[in-house]
């Protein structure tokens, strides 16, 4: 585990507001999330989706769905996918959004919580479930649009999502009974293989998750106001955290932004903006390629 080096962000000095502040801005951001477009884009608590300029620190709501917006993430025809509603909606660039999925053809999705996609254009969608209920899964939608019940081996909340750089894992935070992080295996025919435990995340509840490229992975929570950064040289570190709940409410999607993916983000569901995160004292770590696939449907 944690080694004696810690790398603690001072939250007055480190931590700072990207878009949004107090008591205006977003309205109550899940999610956070990087496009190809050059944008960064983020959900609100009343089914907005909203386009980010980091650089100018700018954003504009563009589209709405019916409900609450969990994850969301992007392809490369520049459509985003966002979970709402007990359902997966894509989101055309001009504002759009029409049901993507609602579940296989004999399972439904109960609560839909983060999408990521992998390296062959299969979209991966966690299912929580109901809180405490343990009747979580993992959902796959085709390239070509087909949903399957790809895993119901995760079934503790499972919440954020990653890829691994390599493309051959999917890492999950698991939010309740003995919070933590799981990798389930990629299989070259697309399956599910084993599952396997990374890391448990003691007296928290782990949410986001994201890769930089040396394949270090950030753990953002729901609870306490926290970001851990996992390593194979130093193991579970805290990399930023906030007693006072102000800078970082609630942080829970992470997502590594801008043309060189170094900017490192955080929503905050606690309150109203996006939050911005000086790595310097890390090296500036870059994050992870992101995949973008060109589908045809």
């Amino acid at each position: 585990m944690s080694k004696s080096f810690s790398p603690i962000l001072d939250v007055h000095r480190d931590v700072s507001y990207c878009v949004g502040g107090f008591g205006e801005g977003l309205d109550h951001p899940e999610c956070v999330a990087w496009g190809c477009d050059g944008y960064a884009y983020a959900g609100g608590e009343a089914g907005q989706i909203y386009r980010i300029d980091i650089e100018n620190g700018v954003f504009e709501q563009f589209a709405e769905t019916p409900g609450f917006v969990g994850g969301i993430c992007q392809d490369g025809s520049r459509n985003l996918y966002a979970c709402s509603s007990g359902s997966v909606f894509r989101i055309t660039p001009q504002g759009f959004a029409e049901v993507y999925s609602r579940g296989s053809e004999s399972v439904d999705m109960t609560a839909p919580n983060y999408p990521v996609f992998g390296p062959d254009g299969s979209l991966y969608v966690s299912d929580s479930g109901e809180w405490g209920q343990d009747n979580g899964r993992i959902f796959r939608v085709s390239p070509t649009g087909e949903t399957e019940v790809w895993s119901e081996d995760v079934r503790t909340f499972p919440n954020g999502l990653a890829i691994s750089p390599g493309g051959d894992f999917l890492y999950v935070a698991v939010s309740l009974n003995k919070p933590r992080i799981e990798r389930i295996s990629i299989a070259p025919d697309g399956s599910s293989g084993n599952v396997e435990g990374v890391t448990f995340v003691p007296g928290s509840v782990p949410d986001g998750l994201a890769f930089d490229n040396r394949g270090d992975l950030y753990i953002s929570c729901y609870r306490p106001d926290r970001i851990y950064r996992l390593t194979s040289t130093y193991g579970l570190e805290i990399l930023a955290d906030d007693l006072e709940g102000t800078l970082m409410a609630a942080p829970t999607n992470i997502a590594f932004c801008g043309n060189d993916r170094k900017d490192f983000l955080s929503a905050n569901l606690g309150r109203w903006h996006i939050s911005r995160y000086d790595l310097s004292e890390i090296d500036n770590p870059k994050g992870a390629a992101l995949n973008y696939p060109a589908l045809m449907i």
